[in-house]
Parts: structure tokens; C-alpha cells; sequence
């Protein structure tokens, strides 16, 4: 973003990559995807790189409201410096922090989460996934992330991103606003689960399993983890995948090569 302001130039859009997307393995991946797409579709993007921090979403959510005030206010400053004025993203815990609660600071801007991006794209054209590509006619299920269902109430966007793959979509027994949390949430993700009898991410696991689906969807890095992890602990890696909706576009376009 630097070089472009020095240039005099402006992004359409403000790609914001989160922790995830910035240093998670698994999820650099769907960084890289998401990117290809953004490139594919002749979008003028940027990113923050260095000047990028946390959103300040696991302070809140665990209630150290003093630093997540901290962090806000010292985004909101780097995104006003620029001008910024669109942001995409690709977390749902970045999308709902910036889109709802940065207003209160003083920080307003159009967030939009990447699984409403990849559905205008589809909508407009821009991107066509003619025949479905390699997941035609494959069994997939959509895993519901908490802050993009429940917080924003964005339950089709995703779907109709997987529906452009002309895949045989299944439902889990929960699902969009009964959907079942991966357990991550509410900054979960960062510490050890409580005591119980059976850990909330494997449970889930099971479910989505349970539909026979091959690829489970996600459209969220940490439910991507959990689900991941889920999978693993009923040893069906080989034979259950996960994937974020922008890997699956991505790959479905011939992108990902």
C-alpha cells in the first residue's frame, strides 16, 4: 500500500490478510489463492504488508477492551492515512471487528468478506467456473463460521459460491443459524478447550463426516484449523478434505496449478 500511495495511486480495494492468511502454513495457501483470483479478475488491490496488525478481535473477545482499543485505534489511523475506503478480507472474526465495531472509533469503511467478493465475481461474470471444474458432482458440505453466520448473518453467500462448482452440496444436521461452532471462537482458539467429555471441533468433525461428504467448505481460518484437526483425530484425512470456498474457486479456474 506504501508504494502505491507513493505513486499517487489508489487500490480498489484494500485486501486486509489477517494473522491467519499472514502466517498460518495451511491458511498462506488460500492467501495465495485468493490472490490468483484477484489477479485473474484484473482487480487493482493492495495490501498493508508491515503495517498490517491485529484487528485487536481475541483481546476483545477476551475481554481486555483497553487493548483492543489500542490496536483499533492504531489501524484505524494507518487506514485513514491511506484513504482507504474498501476492505476485503478473507476471516470472519477481521470482517466483523472492522465492519462493526470500528465504527465506534471513529474507523468507517465497506468490508466486505471474501465469500460475498467471490459471489458478486461470480455473479458479474468475472469469474464462471464453466461445468463446475474438478469438483463437479463431488459431495461437499459448507461448515458455518459463527462470525459470518450468526454475527453478519451471511449464510448464502458461500453457498452460492459451491453451488457455481455444480458439486452435490449436503447439509450438516446444523447448519447456518443451528450451525455448530468449531470451537474456536470468543478467542478459544488460543487456549486449551475446557473440561468435557468430548472436545466441541471433533464433534463437528463427526457431523460433517457423517453426511459422506469428501471436501468439507470453510470460509473461515480458524474453522479451517479445527475442522482440520477434527478430521484428523477420526484418522479420514485420506479420505475427507478441507478447504477454504477461495481454494476451491481457484483450483476449479486453473489457477492453483
Amino acid at each position: 500500500m506504501a508504494d502505491l500511495a507513493a505513486r499517487g495511486e489508489t487500490p480498489e480495494v484494500l485486501f486486509w490478510v489477517g494473522c491467519a492468511g499472514s502466517f498460518d502454513d495451511r491458511y498462506k495457501r488460500v492467501t495465495r489463492d485468493f490472490v490468483r483470483i484477484l489477479d485473474h479478475v484484473g482487480i487493482s488491490y493492495a495490501v498493508l504488508g508491515m503495517e498490517e496488525t491485529c484487528t485487536g478481535d481475541p483481546a476483545k473477545r477476551a475481554g481486555n477492551e483497553f487493548l483492543f482499543q489500542m490496536q483499533a485505534m492504531t489501524n484505524i489511523a494507518t487506514l485513514d492515512g491511506y484513504g482507504i475506503k474498501t476492505i476485503v478480507t478473507a476471516c470472519p472474526h477481521c470482517f466483523n471487528t472492522i465492519k462493526n465495531e470500528y465504527p465506534a472509533l471513529g474507523g468507517n469503511y465497506e468490508v466486505i468478506h471474501h465469500s460475498t467478493f467471490l459471489q458478486n465475481l461470480i455473479n458479474e461474470g468475472k469469474v464462471k467456473v464453466q461445468g463446475g471444474g474438478a469438483f463437479k458432482g463431488k459431495r461437499i458440505t459448507f461448515h458455518d463460521s459463527c462470525y459470518l453466520g450468526r454475527a453478519n448473518n451471511i449464510y448464502e453467500a458461500p453457498r452460492e459460491v459451491l453451488a457455481a462448482l455444480d458439486a452435490d452440496l449436503v447439509e450438516m444436521k446444523r447448519s447456518r443459524a443451528n450451525g455448530l461452532c468449531c470451537g474456536a471462537g470468543g478467542a478459544q482458539m488460543w487456549k486449551e478447550p475446557e473440561p468435557g467429555s468430548k472436545d466441541i471441533n471433533v464433534e463437528r468433525a463427526e457431523e460433517a463426516i457423517g453426511t459422506g461428504a469428501t471436501i468439507i467448505a470453510s470460509a473461515c481460518p480458524f474453522c479451517m484449523t479445527m475442522m482440520s484437526d477434527g478430521v484428523k483425530s477420526q484418522n479420514k484425512e485420506d479420505s475427507v478434505q478441507v478447504f477454504d470456498i477461495a481454494e476451491l474457486i481457484a483450483q476449479a479456474e486453473g489457477l492453483n496449478g
